[in-house]
């Protein structure tokens, strides 16, 4: 048990609405200080408190209900401290709904030139100064920060990892959780922890039963979507996702393509979180019900058809593909300003119509009929 979890139960709760009766799929809502998030859900990430492109408000005119932000490049600039001197995140970037800030633990494993010890990880700053990150440290940033979601600092194992690596890299993971819980004193904001263990079944399964003996809010699979692959990154959700607590939100770290997404909820994930929509559209990269378009190419120069006609939302009502390109052509920011918001709204419409679909026990009908649509 956590010394807060009575207090944050109060403020935290997951609510299983429905389970598909033919796969392990399924809707709930999560409730927070901040407002409530439908799932199976989607986060756009926005790294420095800002998605790159886009106005607070017009994630609100999305009904985007919920953002990611990453402690460590917050903690590099602004500071959190001025952030909490700002009143909180929230209130420093007029963002009202729900924040999940990530631990900092994926820079551990992205950014050159790092080391890990018991202590926590050494980074080389922007400035060459260098910069120790540790679970507490983490945790204090996080709330700091004053996000609804605050995850548990790790370590991020890289693929391939041997057997005597991810032993002792998991071992160290949770000593870490538990410095990390022991910081963690705000029962306004949630602590989820991070499942690791490479491609290994056996370590996957210790992770979880650690992480479950904690009684935390809420479980994360942490460690794929780093070079495994989809078909281990499918082993390792397929074998995690269902053995995880049913009555906690289950969450899949950096995940972003939608064939991967309609793998996870199929195997009863409820969160994902990615880059990839936000990335793609400024360079130039739609997504559709039909695949992946590339909007510079010829062929959208008299294309007078919405980016995705199904998609009834500002964009796709008022916009073709072919002002689009020649936006992107005159190096005008509308261009990548107009392809955020399509990507964004695309990958919403696309959990909410999951969800629908597990409401009414036809998911695995409705990923195979997008599946057939969707080209690669």
């Amino acid at each position: 048990m956590t010394k807060i979890t009575e207090e944050i139960k109060k403020n935290f709760t997951f609510e299983l609405v429905h389970k598909d009766k033919n796969s392990n799929a399924r809707a709930g809502i999560i409730h927070t200080p901040h407002g409530d998030i439908p799932t199976p859900i989607f986060m756009p990430v926005g790294t420095h408190g800002a998605i790159k492109a886009l106005q607070p408000k017009e994630l609100i005119d999305l009904d985007i209900p919920i953002i990611l932000s990453n402690t460590y490049h917050l903690h590099l600039t602004p500071g959190s401290e001025l952030i909490k001197k700002a009143k909180g995140l929230h209130n420093f970037m007029q963002w009202p709904r729900p924040i999940l800030t990530d631990s900092g633990g994926f820079q551990v494993f992205s950014l050159q030139g790092n080391s890990i010890t018991e202590e926590g990880s050494k980074f080389k700053g922007p400035k060459g100064k260098d910069i120790l990150l540790t679970p507490e440290t983490s945790i204090q940033i996080q709330q700091n920060l004053g996000s609804d979601i605050m995850m548990a600092f790790d370590e991020c194992i890289p693929y391939p990892a041997d057997k005597k690596y991810v032993k002792n890299s998991i071992d160290r993971t949770h000593r870490w959780l538990d410095r990390c819980i022991e910081t963690w004193d705000n029962p306004k904001q949630a602590l989820f922890g991070i499942i690791q263990g490479s491609t290994y079944d056996e370590f996957r399964d210790e992770c979880l039963e650690e992480l479950v003996k904690r009684d935390l809010p809420g479980y994360a699979i942490g460690g794929v979507s780093v070079g495994e692959g989809p078909e281990l990154m499918r082993k390792i959700v397929s074998y995690t996702g269902p053995k995880m607590p049913a009555d906690k939100p289950r969450y899949v770290m950096g995940v972003g393509m939608p064939e991967d997404l309609l793998m996870i909820w199929e195997n009863g994930i409820d969160m994902s979180d990615c880059i990839i929509p936000t990335k793609f559209a400024r360079g130039g990269t739609l997504f559709t019900n039909r695949g992946k378009i590339r909007i510079t190419h010829k062929n959208y120069r008299r294309d007078f058809f919405p980016i995705e006609p199904n998609l009834n939302d500002y964009v796709n009502s008022n916009f073709t593909r072919s002002y689009i390109k020649h936006l992107f052509d005159s190096n005008e920011i509308l261009g990548q300003i107009l392809a955020t918001t399509h990507n964004i709204s695309f990958y919403n419409d696309l959990a909410k119509r999951a969800r629908q679909a597990i409401l009414e026990d036809r998911f695995l009908e409705f990923k195979k009929e997008f599946l057939a649509g969707y080209k690669n």
